[in-house]
């Protein structure tokens, strides 16, 4: 039996349960408790929870090689898109017993390099990456080094990997859609950077769409915001209105809600009224969107899912010693407010 004031081991767990200690190792591990029968596995659980018990991460890592432990680089944790995401993976890491270290690179290369090395210095089992560029020579050194990682919201176009984003492409489509019914033909565009898959990808859709709608493509207004932030998307409205004429465009549609935003403050001082003047759409459905004035039109991206999806096919990869490339696509929803209007 345990000494008063002495922690509980996991022989005192197992002579709880009435069980082996080996049956009640595997109980306690999420990645092998569906080994164990359901009742036993539950009564080794009621007897852990009594005692107080809870595992030695280190002596679990001596025995099995592994940290328990995943790292996330995202690009910018002011980006309300990403919260959810990273809840989405710590919810199913939690339930899998590991622990997630979150590192924001702030969209700054050598940051982003001296953080993965402190991620690998700790011993990742395996990273979720939301940073990747379409040409990003820290994914070509993290596969050189053997780490497991799954991309979330990007992908690169270096290598097949393992990701999970939303159908932009479909969002894209539905938002053309939206503003062609309502009679709008001239219809600017503010993209993201084109370093990333994001934004040469929502472009692009951009542009089949339109043509999809016998719509020609227009380069005059076309711009490309520097970075997915409120004041690249002031700019980048700024120029889009004093390149063009006077009523040349009825509608924007912007690369992100942030790029979306800092529409807002150009409409403010310069008189425009939306959606009377000009209509605008945004991308990602962040919080709060819904109470601008007027509240954005957007297409909801699932972060939430995203991260979901993200962690389980991560810790599957680690769980069986093998990556096999594969992009995972969800559904997304366009989201009619009082943004957009009749051209």
């Amino acid at each position: 039996m345990t000494e008063p004031g002495a922690k509980p081991t996991l022989r005192d767990v197992a002579q709880k349960a009435g069980v082996h200690p080996g049956t009640a190792s595997r109980a306690l591990n999420p990645e092998t408790a569906s080994k164990v029968n359901a009742a036993t596995a539950k009564r080794v659980m009621r007897a852990a929870k009594a005692l107080g018990y809870r595992p030695n991460p280190i002596a679990r890592s001596l025995r099995t090689s592994r940290s328990h432990t995943i790292g996330m680089l995202i690009p910018d944790f002011t980006n309300s898109m990403f919260p959810p995401m990273v809840r989405g993976v710590d919810r199913v890491l939690s339930e899998r017993d590991y622990t997630l270290l979150l590192a924001d690179t702030d969209n700054n290369a050598e940051r982003e390099e001296r953080l993965y090395g402190a991620l690998r210095d700790r011993q990742v089992d395996g990273l979720v990456i939301g940073t990747a560029l379409r040409h990003h020579p820290l994914l070509t050194r993290i596969i050189a080094d053997e780490i497991p990682f799954v991309l979330v919201n990007r992908l690169t176009d270096d290598h097949p990997t393992l990701a999970v984003v939303g159908d932009e492409v479909s969002g894209i489509r539905q938002t053309v859609a939206h503003l062609v019914g309502l009679g709008h033909r001239r219809i600017a565009y503010l993209s993201g950077p084109l370093t990333t898959t994001t934004g040469a990808g929502r472009l692009s859709a951009y542009k089949h769409a339109l043509a999809a709608h016998d719509i020609g493509v227009a380069p005059e207004l076309i711009t490309e915001c520097a970075a997915w932030t409120e004041v690249e998307g002031a700019k980048g409205l700024r120029r889009l209105l004093d390149g063009n004429e006077a009523g040349a465009f009825t509608a924007v549609m912007a690369g992100n809600d942030m790029i979306a935003l800092g529409c807002y403050g150009v409409f403010r001082e310069r008189g425009i009224v939306c959606p009377d003047d000009l209509s605008l759409v945004g991308f990602n459905d962040m919080p709060f969107i819904d109470h601008f004035a007027p509240p954005l039109t957007t297409v909801r991206i699932p972060n939430g899912d995203i991260g979901v999806e993200a962690a389980n096919l991560l810790l599957d990869a680690i769980g069986s010693g093998s990556v096999t490339p594969k992009v995972v696509t969800l559904p997304v929803r366009f989201i009619v407010r009082g943004s957009t209007g009749p051209a």
